[in-house]
């Protein structure tokens, strides 16, 4: 098992740029994500929670951070120039928030062997309380970025 902290911190290479698979994604550019921090098995996500962002309890809607989670999971396991995608995640929801709060996803990547990987999300508010704990599971595919999958 490797360490991405310490990966990011001492790697030689130059690793092509999640920002062209980010310059595509409509979805998280619409709800207004933000890229802090995208480093290899490493990425940092957050968003501004929007009224419209909000169920009929007035807290976000779950899909809305779980999207969160996801994109952040996504740069963090797109970190060569094979494209990875989603074989599978889980989410739990910890603590509800409201329009007004800005949300942070931080994804860890924990192994990676073959063409699978497992990555840890943490979302938190902005006071640093969790908000849910998301665990991804990913497939590099065939495809290379230059060649992007559809």
């Amino acid at each position: 098992m490797t360490d991405p902290a310490t990966d990011a911190a001492t790697a030689d290479r130059e690793l092509p740029s999640t920002r062209p698979m980010m310059d595509r994604d409509r979805a998280s550019a619409a709800l207004g994500m933000v890229v802090e921090r995208d480093e290899p098995g490493i990425a940092v996500v957050s968003m501004r929670v929007r009224d419209e962002m909000t169920n009929g309890f007035h807290i976000t809607h779950g899909g809305l951070v779980f999207a969160l989670a996801d994109t952040a999971f996504a740069i963090a396991c797109n970190e060569d120039d094979n494209v990875t995608v989603a074989a599978g995640a889980d989410i739990t929801f910890l603590k509800s928030t409201v329009a007004g709060q800005t949300l942070t996803a931080t994804a860890v990547r924990r192994t990676r062997s073959g063409r699978t990987g497992l990555y840890d999300v943490t979302v938190v508010d902005d006071g640093g309380d969790v908000v849910a704990e998301f665990r991804g599971r990913s497939l590099t595919t065939n495809r290379t970025t230059s060649r992007p999958v559809g």
